[in-house]
């Protein structure tokens, strides 16, 4: 498994404060979430390794 990259982010409070309910409703830490909210996005951009979601999407294919 590859390393984690730290790195300093800033946010508005109002949106930290909605992350926080998130990530406390999902049962995840805020930091957890982000990562999740990351991952999901590249997966739906195909801008991750392996994902094929954004390719049935375009070719208007039900997951």
């Amino acid at each position: 498994m590859a390393g984690k990259k730290n790195f300093v982010l800033r946010i508005d409070e109002d949106v930290y404060k909605a992350l926080e309910k998130w990530a406390g409703d999902e049962f995840r830490s805020v930091n957890g979430q982000i990562e999740w909210i990351i991952d999901k996005a590249l997966k739906e951009s195909g801008r991750k390794k392996g994902s094929e979601t954004s390719t049935r999407k375009k070719d208007g294919e039900e997951k």
